[in-house]
């Protein structure tokens, strides 16, 4: 049996330690003193999963990292004119991954952003990004989607389109996509001047037109739809002919009074009114977008007519009402003086006598005939 003196009896440091260590592995006790010894044994699946326990070097930081990645998605916005940098301004602050590919050379533009951007669409889609997200012209879509090297994707790829028009964009993407690909049409109800400095309260529009129903695909889902959430807008799920019928007595009325208001040159006045304010606002909005926006909001919704008919119809009908009092007016500035009470019209006086001729007495009116009014 070894003894151990007084003087290493008590470990009053690191270095006492080492020493008594050092000393067993030189002078290993004899046999016999290991021979009421027992070996503790332990199963093969004994598995060690407590983070505090030995683990390799930066483990737990490495487990976060990997929770982080897991609540984020690589993303492709094709189409990185002004509402696609307004939405990747967003999303890569968030911490997804963000490619961008557009016909027009934006990569300064993206690079200032994080983003990666590349002028090939087949380098893009080598890539693999996990969600497609169409942020081109409503009259350029079908030719964008239709351009995209579909092969090159994975199969289960998510297609995300952000189009003011929605029954269009679901019909293209059933047409264009094969089965395999996942559908979501959304419409963000704000852009880059509505939504300039927060999207808190901001209504956010969507249909999950095809969703796989893997958990991996449904969950994709979520996190891109999570990414509105997270800035707090007004999540709506509604089908596309909803959208495109509520769109067309809203958006679509909007944009067309901004835009007649727009060819009157209003300008500000010293005396302007709040509801004199709002318009002039209502101007800069709407004018800020192209034309051809607005040319798609009429085009590829087919409630647009209707709406454009009733703005016709009604402005038609307040032009009448104004001029049938004007001419209520004028009526009776002319006529109302020779008008008797028949029917809603007024009696004209009616003298008792003539004034008085002379020395004698006024003779007496006959009363009036029936023939006598006009």
């Amino acid at each position: 049996m070894l003894s151990i003196s007084p003087a290493t009896s008590r470990l009053s440091n690191f270095s006492d330690y080492r020493r008594l260590r050092h000393h067993f592995i030189s002078h290993p006790p004899p046999a016999p003193a290991l021979r009421n010894t027992k070996t503790l044994s332990l199963r093969r699946n004994f598995k060690i999963s407590a983070i505090d326990a030995a683990q390799p070097y930066d483990y737990e930081s490495k487990l976060s990292n990997r929770i982080s990645k897991s609540k984020t998605l690589k993303i492709a916005i094709v189409g990185f004119g002004n509402f696609g940098q307004f939405l990747a301004k967003t999303l890569a602050r968030q911490g997804h991954t963000v490619l961008a590919h557009s016909r027009t050379d934006y990569s300064a533009a993206a690079a200032a952003l994080g983003v990666r951007f590349y002028s090939n669409a087949d380098d893009l889609c080598e890539e693999h990004p996990e969600v497609i997200l169409l942020c081109t012209s409503i009259l350029s879509t079908d030719k964008v989607l239709r351009s995209l090297p579909l092969q090159r994707l994975k199969r289960s790829t998510l297609f995300v389109d952000v189009l003011s028009v929605k029954e269009f964009a679901k019909d293209l993407f059933l047409k264009t996509l094969p089965l395999d690909f996942d559908i979501l049409c959304t419409h963000p109800m704000f852009g880059p001047e509505s939504g300039k400095y927060s999207w808190n309260n901001l209504t956010f529009v969507y249909d999950k037109v095809r969703i796989g129903s893997d958990e991996s695909r449904v969950s994709r889902c979520e996190k891109f739809l999570d990414a509105f959430v997270r800035e707090g807008c007004v999540m709506r799920e509604m089908t596309c002919a909803e959208h495109d019928q509520h769109a067309a007595e809203s958006q679509f009325i909007t944009h067309t009074v901004g835009r007649i208001l727009e060819k009157l040159n209003l300008e500000s006045t010293p005396i302007n009114t709040k509801g004199y304010e709002r318009l002039l606002d209502l101007v800069e909005n709407t004018s800020s977008d192209s034309f051809e926006l607005y040319y798609g909001l009429f085009m590829y919704n087919k409630n647009a007519m209707e709406q454009l008919e009733r703005l016709d119809l009604a402005f038609e009908s307040l032009k009448k009402e104004l001029f049938g009092h004007l001419h209520e007016v004028l009526r009776k500035q002319l006529f109302g003086k020779r008008e008797r009470f028949s029917g809603g019209l007024l009696q004209p006086p009616v003298l008792s006598k003539l004034p008085a001729n002379g020395n004698g007495p006024a003779p007496a009116l006959p009363p009036p005939s029936d023939s006598a009014t006009s």
